[in-house]
């Protein structure tokens, strides 16, 4: 008798071994399957992330003037929610190969503790788009707090099997909070310095500062935004610093500043994408 159930808990252990066997391998085979579509994708979208006290719709001027003309690419947008659902409007049309993602937070509060966690929440948001429009390549923009999350980000969550960022564009960042003095690091740039090597060393990187005082944007301090230097330079393959004064060099009005338009659409927009309406 005792044998006989030995001989039964064998057989059912059998079969558990050899399904689990199974849903691992279809798992590993559709795994396998959306990495190879993602790794062919042409799409290279340009992903956006706002600073702090900002919304989904802060990049919607910016975007309407890189839209204009025959330069006409769709727009999704996505606000992570604290319980990490996601929220997102906009869809990509199809032959779109260079739509715009913006990627916003209902936390959107300043400080270290909550650029970690707003980090966090683009990494779970990134992975859903390109599973949902499988793409590898992208290009990336980030106003104020946005490039702090950016630099979060690449140095903890990026992941080069499945990701391959073109370049990277700040915009008033405060790479050193409200600090004048860069000898006087927060913890967040000790940090940043820290985890540098993490950082994709083919990465392209522009810096832009606005000047409305010759010592700040009316907000960050110059400096601050100077110490991204101590981050990137040389540890990725190009880093330039870019200061613009005048008309819309304050802190709010950079996103839309004409100039900086023209930076992105140099600098940043993919070129020669099979697009009806991109640029050549």
């Amino acid at each position: 008798m005792r044998k006989r159930w030995l001989m039964l808990i064998l057989g059912l252990l059998s079969v558990l071994l050899i399904t689990m066997a199974i849903v691992g391998l279809r798992w590993s085979q559709s795994k396998t399957t959306t990495n190879q579509r993602i790794f062919n994708s042409r799409m290279t979208p340009t992903i956006l992330i706002p600073g702090s006290s900002a919304s989904q719709n802060r990049f919607d001027q910016l975007i309407a003037q890189l839209n204009k003309g025959d330069n006409k690419h769709s727009l999704v947008k996505v606000t992570v929610k604290t319980d990490n659902s996601m929220v997102t409007t906009g869809k990509v049309r199809n032959g779109d190969l260079a739509p715009y993602f913006v990627v916003a937070f209902e936390n959107n509060h300043d400080g270290y503790a909550n650029i970690k966690k707003q980090a966090s929440w683009f990494n779970e948001a990134l992975q859903m788009l390109q599973k949902k429009y499988r793409f590898r390549q992208f290009q990336a923009i980030g106003h104020s707090n946005g490039g702090l999350i950016w630099t979060r980000f690449l140095e903890k969550y990026y992941d080069n099997d499945s990701q391959h960022i073109n370049v990277l564009m700040t915009i008033g960042t405060p790479y050193n909070f409200e600090e004048t003095n860069s000898k006087n690091r927060t913890q967040m740039l000790q940090d940043f310095i820290k985890e540098r090597d993490e950082l994709p060393s083919d990465l392209t990187v522009y810096s832009i500062m606005g000047t409305e005082t010759y010592d700040d944007d009316g907000i960050v301090p110059e400096q601050s935004v100077q110490t991204g230097k101590f981050i990137f330079q040389k540890q990725v393959a190009h880093f330039t610093e870019i200061t613009l004064t005048g008309d819309d060099a304050q802190h709010s009005d950079l996103p839309q500043n004409q100039q900086i338009v023209d930076l992105i659409q140099q600098y940043v927009l993919p070129r020669n994408q099979d697009v009806p309406g991109n640029r050549k």
